[in-house]
């Protein structure tokens, strides 16, 4: 990788393979943003939202700018450290994209952060679908929960057309075609003329921005390059805005430190209570993300990543 990019995922420093085991060696982050939110009742600060957010939004244009499909964006899949830095993580699920568009399998991203297009048995999609869920992000960023926390598809298709009204043909193009798309089982509900009711507090220019992720059809959604030019990130650190980290006086966020520092204290307690238990755990743990972490260092290298509808199955299956 070259400059700004060691900043955007987690690296992986090496691969220690024995007759029964395979260890990955990760760079060290303290918390994901799960973790982090937890410790921040309410949502984040503004600033820190706009950080995060960027740099989330930064690391997957990189992506798509190298033709990757991240298809698992989540907070738990977004590691921070205390500097504020964030991070994208596992890759088990990335897959590359060209042209002409191949079929995937819809059975991926967690479901609250899926797009409707997928929900409703999409198989042709592309970098939108990272797109829909950076917006779901940014919403529990602001508001400290999650955005549509449904149970099955057919739920969180309802809590998506609640929220931002029922598409229609005409709306949303090639709707009727899809998969599985049912109208006889959608309520209609009409769209609202603004979303901001779904962020309440958010300052205009991103509940604008949020507007435009969160757009029934994949092919309206802004692309996450477009993104990053958006007048909401205006006021964040010009080291940033221009692709770099200039260390903690741009980058420090007061509320990370606490909540690694929390998450630590919390954890070391269980930790010494089952010492001899947390190498094996750790070793499994580690075992089990080996193809993820493959995938990812393929990405980091340069190398583009297979992409046939057999593999894609069996990591879905």
């Amino acid at each position: 990788m070259h400059g700004s990019e060691l900043f955007l995922f987690l690296r992986l420093y090496d691969v220690v393979h024995t007759e029964k085991k395979l260890t990955l060696v990760f760079e060290f982050l303290d918390l994901d943003l799960k973790m982090f939110l937890d410790q921040c009742h309410g949502g984040l600060d503004s600033r820190t939202l706009k950080s995060f957010l960027f740099q989330l939004t930064r690391g997957i244009a990189h992506c798509h700018e190298h033709r990757v499909l991240h298809r698992d964006l989540k907070p738990q899949n977004l590691l921070i450290n205390r500097e504020g830095e964030l991070k994208l993580a596992d890759f088990g699920l990335a897959r590359a994209f060209g042209i002409p568009v191949r079929d995937y399998t819809h059975e991926v991203v967690t479901l609250w952060y899926r797009p409707p297009d997928v929900l409703m048995g999409s198989k042709k999609y592309s970098t939108p679908v990272d797109v829909w869920s950076i917006g779901c992000i940014f919403a529990e960023m602001h508001n400290g929960k999650p955005l549509f926390p449904g149970q099955k598809p057919e739920d969180q298709l309802d809590l998506l057309f609640k929220a931002l009204g029922t598409p229609s043909e005409g709306s949303f193009p090639g709707l009727e075609s899809l998969p599985s798309y049912k109208p006889e089982t959608y309520q209609v509900y009409s769209a609202p003329s603004s979303i901001a009711h779904l962020v309440p507090g958010l300052e205009a220019q991103g509940v604008d921005l949020l507007s435009k992720m969160l757009l029934h059809d994949p092919v309206q959604r802004i692309s996450a390059a477009d993104a990053l030019r958006h007048p909401f990130f205006s006021a964040l650190p010009r080291a940033l805005l221009d692709g770099g980290v200039s260390g903690p006086s741009v980058l420090t966020v007061p509320a990370a430190s606490t909540a690694a520092a929390q998450v630590a204290s919390s954890s070391s307690a269980a930790a010494a209570a089952a010492d001899g238990e947390q190498y094996d755990a750790t070793a499994a743990a580690v075992s089990a993300v080996a193809s993820a972490a493959a995938v990812s260092q393929a990405f980091i290298s340069g190398d583009h990543i297979g992409d046939d509808e057999e593999s894609d199955t069996k990591l879905t299956g």
